[in-house]
């Protein structure tokens, strides 16, 4: 038999401490309490004021122990300067006598406990819950931060989605025929643009293959009767840049499907890419060619598809588009930074 192996748990660092006691007897029986915590704490002790302010001003501390009468030098004192340059940091008092008012006049000042001399065997558990609670409104704080940055970039991803179905429902309007053909062209690119989200969604809004999005962007064009090629290198993109190509493909596809190579059985459509040295950057080079169709003329004006060509690629990609309406062929070139 067999005993499944697990990894080692990893161990605890150990807390560092700063010590502010001028008696180096209760400075030592206090290291022999705080001895009790596991790992033993590391303390760092400082006995006048000069001192103390230069601990601080080094920071890097779990937690602050404290006496409560100093000669030359008061506690709430050097509660102040802690809370002053170490905000959150538990700050503990530790001394001899603590009346109520000085007890209450300490906490309303900052101070996280209070364990008297004569029940030192208080201090571990005190230190130890301090820290713990002081980790956790960090912890929370940093769940907090974090939802909040999670919900602003939500909120300005929705707001660049609408705004694109916002540009794709007018444009659509302007060179549809008809509200049947504003209908299916419609539904066509906001399917696309869907799809688009499913794929980068899938990814974790992280980076997203090239080939993926090519795939996936065709897959609607796809019959036996329709030849495609597609191929390439490995390129990582960016969640913005595989929307912006997702629709981009979607606009090729369907113009190679309703007027271009696709239109008719004996087309094909080429689809390759490349990346290349361009000094300090690399470039990837996406080269659609349509071959077998009908003879291809230059419109009298440009559509949708020219449109979202030159800007997108120009505008959220930083790159280019160039387009050519050679009689044996439509054919585009797209050229962008791959990084």
């Amino acid at each position: 038999m067999t005993a499944s192996m697990s990894a080692p748990s990893p161990t605890p660092k150990p807390l560092r401490l700063l010590l502010l006691e001028d008696s180096a007897f209760d400075a030592e029986l206090i290291c022999e309490y705080l001895a009790k915590l596991a790992p033993i704490p590391e303390v760092d002790r400082v006995v006048g004021r000069e001192d103390y302010l230069a601990a601080l001003q080094r920071g890097g501390y779990d937690a602050i122990l404290c006496d409560y009468s100093l000669p030359g030098f008061d506690g709430l004192s050097a509660l102040r300067f802690a809370r002053e340059r170490l905000r959150e940091t538990p700050f503990i008092f530790v001394s001899g006598v603590l009346g109520e008012e000085t007890a209450i006049a300490s906490f309303t000042s900052g101070a996280t406990d209070y364990v008297l001399k004569q029940k030192l065997i208080r201090l571990p558990a005190a230190v130890e819950r301090a820290v713990a609670e002081y980790r956790e409104r960090i912890e929370r704080r940093r769940t907090e931060e974090r939802l909040q940055m999670l919900v602003a970039e939500l909120s300005h991803r929705v707001k660049n989605t609408l705004a694109t179905v916002m540009s794709i429902a007018r444009r659509t309007a302007k060179s549809a025929h008809s509200v049947e053909d504003y209908e299916t062209i419609l539904i066509s690119r906001l399917r696309a643009l869907s799809d688009a989200h499913a794929l980068v969604f899938e990814a974790n809004w992280s980076e997203t293959d090239l080939a993926q999005v090519m795939e996936r962007t065709l897959r609607p064009f796809r019959r036996e009767d329709r030849a495609f090629e597609i191929g390439g290198p490995h390129v990582a993109l960016s969640p913005k840049a595989a929307l912006t190509l997702s629709l981009v493909l979607h606009e090729l596809a369907t113009n190679a499907v309703r007027h271009g190579a696709l239109s008719v059985e004996t087309g094909s459509v080429t689809a390759r890419w490349t990346i290349e040295e361009d000094g300090d950057r690399r470039l990837v080079h996406i080269h659609w060619q349509e071959q077998g169709g009908p003879a291809v003329e230059a419109p009298k004006r440009a559509g949708f598809g020219t449109t979202l060509l030159e800007r997108s690629l120009a505008h959220d990609l930083d790159g280019e588009a160039t387009i050519s309406f050679a009689p044996e062929g439509f054919s585009c070139h797209l050229r962008f930074p791959a990084d």
